[in-house]
């Protein structure tokens, strides 16, 4: 049985989630992703059989990674302000670098619901459901059901993500300033939500 030679598998899988998350090229086939990654569509297939399976491997790490790093904001013990400024930072910056990234992640699991039932749940959501509770009573946040909270943070977050490619036209922003406007919303999201 050959070597694996692990580099260049990675170097294939980084070059993927490159294509997919930072160009949004989501429809990229493998002869694409072979050529961008400078080796053959033969090496490809040697380590990943077809497209599917690929896909299926860089979405498992891209969900483990995303959720690894929420999971450590959530589990912290930082006051519950400064831990949302954290969520906002991370998520806005892993954005930035990324910006198909969501749509990725949820075109994949919209089209395999079954295959990924696990990857998509946080393992620390319960605690953070219990501190947006508290922070309620506490007068911090407006009342509401704590599920509100979330989906109002995610969407502060993700659309104007979603959206940018239709803004930087309708606007004409390059993507500098469209970063930058990005980059401001950090502070003001934490200004809509906090009383």
């Amino acid at each position: 049985m050959p070597i694996r030679d692990t580099g260049a598998e990675q170097l294939i899988k980084d070059t993927a989630k490159h294509i997919f998350f930072a160009e949004g090229r989501l429809h990229a086939n493998t002869q694409d992703i072979a050529d961008a990654a400078g080796v053959s569509r033969t090496l490809l297939n040697y380590y990943f059989r077809t497209k599917d399976v690929l896909i299926e491997q860089v979405f498992k790490e891209a969900m483990l990674a995303l959720t690894t790093r929420l999971d450590a904001v959530m589990a912290s013990d930082m006051p519950f302000k400064s831990k949302v400024e954290s969520f906002i930072e991370l998520f806005l910056t892993e954005a930035n670098n990324y910006p198909y990234q969501e749509t990725f992640l949820i075109t994949e699991i919209n089209s395999n619901i079954c295959k990924y039932t696990n990857e998509a749940r946080p393992h620390h959501i319960n605690k953070f459901m219990e501190q947006i509770s508290a922070e309620m009573e506490a007068g911090n946040i407006e009342r509401m059901d704590p599920m509100h909270f979330v989906l109002n943070l995610f969407s502060l977050m993700s659309y104007p993500l979603i959206m940018g490619p239709i803004y930087k036209k309708a606007f004409n922003l390059s993507n500098e300033s469209y970063t930058c406007l990005i980059n401001e919303r950090k502070k003001m999201i934490c200004k809509m939500i906090f009383q």
